[in-house]
């Protein structure tokens, strides 16, 4: 064979692999902020592999190879893990860098894991002048102002995103949420509603249950009054219209048969709400976002739903009053300066 068909050839070969190569490469994933147990479970399931053989397809094609380890800045339950977890994903072989600008540099989505939602402004302005796809883990921001800061950044940026807690996605939310027992009328839910004193009071921990809530009620609240309920914890009651009633109960952790949980009756009948099925329900829709660029959950409802609990904490400042949800959402964009 004459030397330049053997060039070609070789040529042709070196192609063939590269492409091959490239087509099998994992996509590369960054996480921002390593103070929460969050982190650890989705490099864990990303870089050794879900517990699960059967879920191997939902996970593949991707790897968490870079992580930016500040969170929270002084809320010690956050700051006093980041050393730990620092050293458990060095051990899963991701790479510890000094920046976002540099971990934007270096992967091809990101995952906003900081466990203080105060911070998540600055945190995220960087990721969405690189063009990053994200996942913000929930609280979205520390306020309902910094929300709409967030979201107008990401609308001017053309961004992709989505911020939700994993109990969205527990198999039994997700069935009502898709119609199992038609349109919901009246539905319950609870958690554990734990407080931070730099965060409206269910933005912390409550945001749990009141993910379930608006998975299956959907957006169109109008009101809503905060009260307490007979075991004396957290009870907010919102007016959906029309008769349509959604209640967030704070449960004690200790509470029998699970703090997580809760029912929906619907115009097909009624059905259990509010499980926590794990991380991993959760990280499968982010890789979903990750895989198609469609958000897992809307803009608009994140919005409404976040001016929900800051509605509750609005309703707790005026002694339990009847609060709607329009005039704390102009408040906080009066704030803002929209």
């Amino acid at each position: 064979m004459p030397l330049t068909n053997l060039t070609r050839l070789v040529a042709l070969a070196s192609i063939f692999v590269s492409a091959l190569s490239a087509e099998e490469a994992p996509k590369r994933v960054g996480i921002i902020g390593l103070d929460t147990s969050h982190v650890v479970a989705f490099t864990t399931v990303l870089n050794k592999g879900s517990k699960n053989a059967a879920d191997a397809a939902k996970f593949s094609g991707f790897r968490v190879t870079a992580a930016f380890a500040q969170g929270s800045k002084d809320i010690p339950e956050s700051t006093m893990r980041v050393p730990e977890y620092t050293e458990k994903l060095k051990g899963m072989g991701v790479e510890i860098v000094d920046s976002i600008e540099k971990l934007c540099a270096q992967v091809d989505f990101v995952m906003l894991e900081s466990n203080d939602g105060r911070v998540h402004l600055e945190q995220i302005l960087p990721v969405f002048k690189a063009g990053k796809t994200v996942f913000i883990d929930k609280p979205i921001g520390g306020s309902l102002a910094d929300v709409i800061r967030i979201q107008e950044a990401a609308k001017k940026a053309g961004a992709t995103y989505f911020c939700s807690s994993s109990l969205r996605f527990s198999a039994s939310t997700q069935a009502v949420h898709n119609g199992s027992v038609g349109k919901v009328k009246t539905a319950y839910t609870t958690s554990p509603a734990s407080l931070n004193p730099q965060h409206p009071d269910l933005y912390w921990y409550g945001v749990h249950g009141c993910e379930s809530l608006y998975a299956v009620m959907g957006t169109g609240c109008i009101s809503l009054k905060r009260d307490k309920s007979s075991a004396g914890l957290i009870q907010v009651t919102g007016n959906w219209g029309d008769g349509r009633v959604g209640i967030y109960r704070e449960a004690d952790r200790k509470a029998k048969g699970g703090p997580y949980g809760g029912k929906a009756i619907g115009e097909k009948g009624e059905a259990a709400v509010g499980a926590f099925d794990g991380y991993e329900v959760l990280l499968a829709a982010v890789l979903q976002m990750f895989r198609t660029g469609q958000a897992q959950v809307s803009a608009e409802e994140t919005l409404e739903l976040y001016t929900f609990m800051e509605a509750a904490d609005e309703s707790k400042r005026q002694g339990g009053a009847e609060v709607k949800l329009a005039d704390v959402l102009a408040k906080a964009r009066a704030e803002v300066g929209r």
